[in-house]
């Protein structure tokens, strides 16, 4: 029984730290998945402003006045 007990102990510190490496390379694994969702996120952001922008330049027109309205906010403060 003593020599269960030498071989045992060891043999539990063994798969303890086998199962922390494993859990620190998932962890690891986890973070670039979120890095790379995160950066899609931010692509996809960035690219729904650009069109949004786009679409606002467009419907402003070519002319490249403001539409009526958006002059008169000196105006109205006068009041």
């Amino acid at each position: 029984m003593l020599q269960l007990k030498s071989i045992g102990t060891p043999l539990v510190l063994i798969l303890t730290l086998f199962t922390l490496a494993g859990c620190d390379q998932a962890e690891k694994s986890a973070q670039q998945m979120l890095d790379q969702a995160a950066q899609s996120a931010k692509q996809a952001i960035d690219d729904t402003n650009k069109a949004a922008q786009q679409a606002l330049s467009e419907a402003i027109g070519s002319e490249g006045h403001k539409p009526e309205g958006t002059d008169n906010k000196e105006h109205a403060q006068e009041i």
